[in-house]
């Protein structure tokens, strides 16, 4: 699950538009936070963005899959791959990010 200073440093830039986005390591990979709230993980430098029943369709529809933490069991996590094109355009990027955040501020 290691993730790359450069890469996190690429994620940061994307996300520059939003506002403030910081990044905390664990476990080998990264967190994304803003307002307190993690959004969104970065493993094996993928982002990874959270879902729920109100945005896990999209992810569905865009190819994407869920964060699966360990290839020799079958636990996945609510966070899901962000569409490669979705990365690229960061006003699409924010608005999919701007959606894991609210399913995380709805659950304080």
């Amino acid at each position: 699950m290691p993730v790359s200073n450069e890469f996190l440093e690429y994620v940061l830039d994307q996300f520059s538009i939003w506002g403030e986005v910081s990044v905390r390591k664990m476990f080998g990979g990264a967190g994304l936070y803003r307002e307190g709230k993690m959004f969104g993980l970065v493993a094996d430098d993928v982002v990874y963005l959270k879902v729920d029943e109100t945005n896990q369709a999209k992810y569905e529809t865009a190819g994407s899959a869920p964060f699966k933490p360990w290839d020799d069991k079958p636990m996945v996590m609510s966070y899901w791959e962000l569409p490669a094109d979705v990365f690229e355009q960061p006003d699409e990027l924010i608005l999919w990010a701007q959606e894991s955040l609210a399913i995380q501020l709805k659950g304080t």
